[in-house]
């Protein structure tokens, strides 16, 4: 193994022979491996452990073991300690997730301080089959399907050539020492179940399993390429302006081919949508209507599609003094004018008497129990009816704002105006709020 691997890095990674690299060690025999070979072929290397605190002492085994290879093979060795469960629990994600940003962040940050021009990890051809098994499970788009990168930005992972028998045999042939993750064993992970229950299965019934699939994976990277030649075409003439926050895409580009979606799913899919059916009817729903993402927006307004970041879950109330200049608010921006002419209220713009107003003007999330007169209807209605009567979406009611004046609501911001504020024969100061 030691020369193919050689060969693999003389052919495919010959960078790795001048650069300053640090190794993502586990202690787990697929990263001792690496290490062994990296050292056997004199490369400049040094290692980095994460303690995730997940296994009590056996996670101190794994931190103390990294140590003393380190002082064995005479390489730096860098460890970290972290409180994995906190961090799960306070950014809401699983153990696995918190483990993983955790991993990274701390890897990037070592390669920053310490100028390592390549992090390494161990990956192989068994977990490349078990990613595209994984993402082939939940769904995804083509490049779910083409495997775990060999070289990722810094993110360079030599292994991927070799089967985790390759690995094995090898640390046993060289008499290499690792530890043992006890929770590999279980299969409570989906990564687990297939790597202990499904795979085998499929080896017993290919025997050349890995090597069907390192071909699959060429094929389909091939395929992938012309997507992405495809796509650099198509963006050129969808996308009509880039600002720092935002992404303005021409409707009319979609709509030019049968399969719309498809282009949809290509441009948007690293924004973290999963709704494609909500996406794509955006391009024939009405201005102001919008999908969201955890971490973005994507509002139809006019003829365009307008792609923004989510900053904050959170928003803080915004007070309104002057309403000479525009307004920031998480929809876009808010402005005030002085009219003669009445046109009739939108969903993106509104009329009132500004005599009626009092200030300053407040936008907030709405709350149980709020009460407004919808323009155009006799009576009061409760917030909460309105939003059951228009049938939104929970992400809409949750994400909805309101414009106040003292306790009064003046506008469902987007959607309906107040009638209290509407424009009378007796109005002497006629005023536009639009949303841009």
């Amino acid at each position: 193994m030691l020369e193919n691997f050689q060969n693999h890095i003389n052919q495919k990674l010959p960078f790795l022979k001048e650069g300053k690299l640090l190794i993502a060690i586990s202690g787990g025999v697929d990263s001792v491996v690496l290490v062994d070979l990296c050292h056997k072929l004199g490369l400049n290397i040094s290692l980095a452990h994460c303690n995730f605190n997940l296994r009590g002492n056996e996670s101190d085994g794994d931190e103390n073991f990294v140590i003393q290879l380190g002082n064995d093979l005479d390489i730096e060795a860098f460890t970290e300690s972290f409180d994995t469960e906190g961090y799960s629990v306070l950014n809401k994600v699983s153990i696995q997730m918190a483990a993983r940003e955790l991993r990274y962040f701390w890897f990037d940050e070592l390669a920053q301080q310490l100028e390592f021009d390549y992090i390494l990890t161990a990956h192989h051809a068994d977990d490349n089959l078990e990613t595209f098994l994984i993402n082939f499970s939940r769904g995804t788009g083509l490049d779910g399907l083409t495997g775990i990168p060999e070289v990722n930005n810094k993110f360079v992972r030599p292994l991927l050539p070799f089967s985790r028998e390759n690995v094995v045999d090898y640390a046993k042939e060289h008499k290499l020492e690792w530890r043992v993750d006890s929770s590999n064993a279980s299969t409570k992970y989906l990564r687990n179940k297939l790597r202990h229950e499904i795979i085998p299965i499929l080896k017993e019934i290919n025997p050349s399993l890995l090597q069907s699939y390192q071909g699959t994976i060429n094929n389909l990277s091939d395929t992938a390429d012309i997507v992405e030649d495809s796509m650099e075409l198509f963006l050129k003439d969808a996308i009509e302006t880039i600002e720092d926050n935002k992404i303005v895409f021409k409707i009319a580009a979609f709509k030019k081919y049968n399969n719309p979606k498809a282009y949809l799913f290509e441009a948007l899919n690293d924004y973290g949508f999963t709704e494609w059916n909500d996406v794509v009817n955006l391009l024939d729903a009405q201005s102001g209507k919008y999908v969201l993402s955890n971490t973005h927006r994507l509002i139809k307004h006019g003829e365009t599609l307008l792609l923004s970041e989510i900053v904050s879950d959170e928003l803080e109330d915004i007070f309104i003094e002057d309403i000479t200049k525009e307004v920031e608010t998480p929809f876009g921006m808010l402005s005030f004018s002085n009219v003669d002419d009445v046109s009739h209220n939108n969903t993106s713009a509104i009329f009132i008497d500004k005599q009626l107003l009092k200030f300053p003007l407040h936008i907030r999330k709405w709350e149980v129990g709020d009460v407004f007169f919808p323009f155009g209807m006799i009576g009061k209605k409760r917030v909460s009816k309105y939003f059951k009567d228009e049938k939104m979406s929970l992400l809409d009611k949750e994400s909805s704002l309101l414009l106040c004046s003292d306790e009064d609501i003046v506008w469902i911001i987007n959607r309906r105006a107040d009638n209290r504020f509407r424009v009378t024969e007796d109005t002497k100061e006629v005023l536009k709020i639009e949303l841009k």
